[in-house]
């Protein structure tokens, strides 16, 4: 019973002296930061395809893929604004299971907290050096934010985190967009709860601190799809759902609604060829709907060099070790496909 302290953590100063941002990408996340913000506010019809692996599992694949993604942002860059996914803390819904980089620099050998530290901060350092891309990755732990939080310029909140108040409240301090995801059970009211606490400011305690926020305007909807009592997925990407969360956005008094749908997780029933699809009905949907075009900001998708999933210690170069991802070729032609018709 009870803990095992096993070490002592470096705290983020200590982390980010050791791995500083060079000044030229400070000004580069500025420019990135605003881009994304002006998406979310109405000031640019860019449209957001946050994209990647299910999880950022290997810094040389990780950066591999990306090192492709720039590519195609520049091809696509007058219509989209891709932010690389790099996600390295995973929400495991029984708790077993590889749970990340953090966790696990290496997925074949024992936890590392520590390490794993050090690994994630590097390789959303090295992707951002290599490719000018500035990161998205999911908050699950709100005391870990600010390890990355020079570094990123999208954080999601998961469904299973979406209504837990650290969660909520340190995200009304981030200086970034937050995508705040409906909880797994689909309620929508409790998703734009989480969007109204995390606009608004508050006192709370972080890190052994009192501090104070003054809320975040870029707080915004993702939805995922839902899992019903049965266990059965229901998806939420519908036009009658897209145009249902738009009513209930203009029922409350929130800045700048905007929704993400994530192609992926509960909406694909984690088919996750069916995210091709999903896309394209998400894109007639806002051509169909001028409430709709003005809501859906994005898109969210999970792909990586090779497509499917494999185990852990299989071996396969690029293939994910959590969720079944799109592979590279798929998913560049799926980015011209929503340029074209974003």
């Amino acid at each position: 019973m009870g803990f095992q302290y096993v070490s002592n953590l470096p705290s983020p100063e200590e982390i980010k002296d050791r791995f500083p941002l060079p000044a030229a990408l400070k000004a580069l996340k500025i420019e990135r930061d605003q881009a994304i913000s002006d998406v979310l506010t109405g000031n640019s019809d860019k449209f957001l395809v946050i994209i990647g692996p299910c999880s950022a599992d290997n810094e040389d694949s990780v950066c591999d893929y990306v090192n492709r993604l720039v590519k195609v942002q520049e091809k696509t860059k007058d219509r989209l604004i891709l932010v690389p996914r790099i996600y390295t803390n995973k929400p495991r819904t029984t708790g077993e299971g590889y749970k990340g980089m953090l966790h696990q620099p290496d997925p074949e050998k024992k936890p590392d907290m520590h390490e794993g530290l050090i690994a994630i901060r590097r390789m959303h350092m090295k992707v951002f050096e290599e490719t000018g891309l500035s990161t998205a990755d999911e908050m699950l732990y709100p005391e870990n934010l600010t390890y990355l939080d020079d570094i990123m310029s999208y954080i999601a909140i998961g469904a299973r985190s979406v209504e837990n108040q650290q969660h909520r409240l340190t995200s009304s301090g981030c200086e970034v967009a937050v995508g705040m995801k409906n909880p797994t059970s689909g309620d929508i009211s409790v998703m734009l709860n989480s969007v109204v606490a995390a606009q608004q400011a508050h006192d709370f305690t972080y890190r052994g601190w009192e501090v104070k926020s003054s809320g975040n305007p870029l707080a915004h909807t993702i939805l995922r799809g839902a899992v019903n009592k049965h266990g059965q997925c229901i998806p939420n990407y519908h036009f009658e759902d897209l145009f249902l969360l738009h009513e209930m956005y203009s029922r409350r008094n929130l800045q700048n609604p905007a929704c993400i749908v994530d192609a992926n997780h509960s909406n694909s029933n984690k088919k996750f060829r069916e995210q091709i699809r999903i896309s394209k009905e998400v894109l007639h949907s806002r051509k169909h709907s001028p409430e709709i075009l003005s809501l859906v900001k994005g898109l969210m998708i999970e792909s990586y060099i090779e497509p499917g999933c494999q185990k852990v210690g299989d071996g396969c170069y690029g293939k994910s070790i959590t969720d079944p991802c799109l592979g590279w070729e798929e998913s560049e032609r799926l980015i011209y496909e929503i340029a074209e018709n974003c």
